[in-house]
């Protein structure tokens, strides 16, 4: 159960190697005097390298394979966790090649595998166990890109507008339960998965990220933008005529 400071004494990571994941078990761990940690993903050295750096912060960290195209695992897996999951960071998701998703069907196919029916998945198992539990907040890692997709990353952009529906409505349903879903929606973030890109308007970082999810999950929020002036962008640009917003420079 969270403590009175709404400190979680159980964190799951599915998708556990990304930066922001990782970055939010750092935040938490500075305020938790025991904190358990269940890091879910490919095996792999960068696994090994999330494990080792929470064991050095001194959290009991368990390792577990994930793979987000394989679907018929997730229920088992989140099934599996011997503790209660106070919070759950689902964490995953491909960027890919914009101008190769549109006109390479596999590679279409595997963002939207991966980035939406992945999702979903995983959120239905991760539903099933804050009813069973009573209690629970799911964090959703989003992004600004699902709420007007644009020419330039349109096919990431609807992947990650699905996945948002999806866990905002799933949000809905699990107030009725005891449970809570926390929409993320990040602007540019540097890290891993942008490496190697320019940096977009209003860029952040994975460490911005994480207080401002910390913060939420406390606060009991059920959306975030970050950084929090992104909210107000994406609003003035879901109402800019069509004409005129393919002529943006975004």
């Amino acid at each position: 159960m969270m403590n009175a400071l709404g400190t979680p004494s159980c964190l799951l990571l599915v998708g556990g190697t990304s930066d922001i994941a990782l970055a939010i078990a750092r935040r938490y761990r500075q305020e938790a005097t025991a904190l358990t940690v269940v890091v879910d993903a490919r095996p792999g050295a960068r696994r090994d390298a999330a494990a080792a750096e929470l064991a050095d912060l001194g959290c009991p960290v368990e390792t577990r394979d994930f793979d987000a195209l394989d679907t018929g695992t997730h229920a088992a897996l989140v099934e599996s966790v011997e503790q209660d999951i106070d919070v759950a960071v689902v964490a995953f998701g491909l960027l890919g090649d914009a101008e190769r998703a549109w006109t390479d069907l596999d590679h279409a196919r595997e963002l939207a595998a991966v980035n939406y029916l992945g999702a979903v998945t995983v959120g239905v198992a991760l539903a099933a166990r804050v009813k069973e539990q009573g209690h629970g907040v799911i964090v959703a890692l989003s992004s600004v890109a699902g709420e007007r997709p644009r020419r330039s990353n349109f096919v990431y952009g609807s992947t990650k507008a699905g996945m948002d529906s999806f866990y905002t409505g799933l949000g809905e349903a699990l107030r009725e339960v005891g449970g809570r879903v926390l929409v993320v929606r990040p602007g540019f973030v540097r890290s891993k998965m942008t490496e190697g890109l320019d940096d977009a308007p209003l860029a952040t970082t994975p460490e911005a990220v994480a207080d401002a999810v910390v913060d939420a999950v406390r606060s009991g929020r059920e959306q975030i933008w970050v950084p929090a002036t992104m909210r107000v962008v994406m609003s003035g640009l879901r109402h800019v005529p069509r004409a005129l917003f393919r002529r943006l420079p975004i």
